[in-house]
């Protein structure tokens, strides 16, 4: 099902009767045009809007599935604890089940066990709380682009290079949350991924961020990976899996994007299964991973980080699962990153 919405939106299936989805898509999306401009123009009135006593960073979006934002919440994260800022993370818990967290939860604290981390639907409680409890310095909203309840002090977009505007289209008949000219919004754009497509395919992503937003400043990051690594901590070489017959499976925003970096390190995917962003593994599911894996024959399975942290487990039936493990680099100079966040230092340093 979700395959085949992407080739609807994205336009790639031949078939004469695509256009028939392609306007029912369009006319459900003028409602949510309709309520995005509203609910835009209240918060831009100031109404419901909260200001707390210490900086707030915004890490979001303008495209529903990944972008890296998980990846990039850790790397600024970890910047601000080495400049001695206390950071707690706020975040909705999307999809989480009730009574634990979320798979982006479950990585961050993963990844950053010193970093606290709370999760609720109201970001403003949630920041109360870490103030008083935690005794934060500075707030870090993981998707909070959209989350304007809580004021913030710098507005991080990221754009994902490999599928940068959503099909310039907003939700369902594209993969917009908001309309392109929520980009005047935007303190900083971090253009991710841009590893994984061309120098003019940049140009013309940061050509169409200048349109709406010319004074913002523009950075760019690569995914850079570091190898594989299953649930108990051990790692292997991205050599390790190269020549044997592997199975992918993924679910995540953006599940493309995921198999063609596998493909870069030199694997070769014997299959690869999709689910839905954010999915919740049950026993059924794994059983159709391992029947698959045995249909193959892999020698080894490889997930995303975000699988792995729900699974627990190293092996499905007796292959090993292994989630490859990806962290953020910046492309080239760091010198508007370290600008706009050092702001933020200077912010907390007046306030000691």
């Amino acid at each position: 099902m979700l395959a085949a919405y992407f080739k609807i939106i994205n336009r790639t299936t031949k078939s004469p009767l695509i256009w028939l989805p392609l306007l029912l898509l369009w006319l459900l999306s003028v409602p949510y045009r309709l309520i995005v401009i509203w609910r835009n123009c209240r918060f831009e009135n100031g109404q419901s809007v909260t200001r707390v006593r210490v900086p707030v960073i915004s890490i979001g979006n303008l495209t529903t599935g990944g972008t890296g934002k998980t990846p990039m919440v850790q790397y600024i994260a970890r910047w601000l604890r080495d400049c001695g800022v206390r950071v707690t993370l706020l975040s909705r818990g999307y999809k989480a089940e009730q009574g634990s967290k979320n798979d982006e939860a479950l990585e961050l604290e993963r990844r950053l066990p010193d970093v606290p981390h709370l999760q609720n639907p109201s970001r403003v409680e949630s920041a109360a709380v870490a103030i008083e409890e935690f005794a934060a310095q500075t707030l870090l909203l993981d998707d909070g682009f959209q989350h304007r309840f809580l004021a913030r002090d710098l507005d991080i977009v990221l754009i994902d290079a490999t599928c940068p505007f959503g099909y310039r289209r907003l939700l369902p008949a594209g993969l917009l949350r908001e309309p392109l000219s929520s980009l005047k919004r935007a303190g900083l754009v971090i253009v991710t991924r841009v590893d994984q497509v061309t120098p003019i395919e940049l140009q013309l992503i940061r050509q169409t961020v200048e349109k709406y937003n010319p004074e913002v400043a523009v950075v760019e990051f690569a995914h850079h990976v570091e190898g594989f690594e299953n649930y108990s901590g051990e790692t292997l070489g991205l050599s390790g899996l190269v020549g044997k017959t592997v199975l992918a499976f993924s679910g995540i925003g953006n599940p493309l994007a995921f198999a063609d970096l596998l493909e870069e390190q030199g694997l070769e995917l014997a299959a690869h299964m999709e689910f839905e962003d954010h999915h919740h593994f049950n026993r059924n599911d794994i059983e159709k991973i391992i029947a698959r894996t045995q249909e193959v024959s892999a020698e080894a399975i490889i997930c995303t980080m975000k699988d792995l942290v729900k699974i627990q487990v190293d092996r499905l039936g007796s292959v090993p699962l292994w989630a490859l493990s990806v962290a953020m680099e910046p492309s080239g100079s760091q010198e508007l990153l370290v600008q706009e966040l050092g702001k933020i230092v200077e912010l907390v340093e007046a306030d000691e």
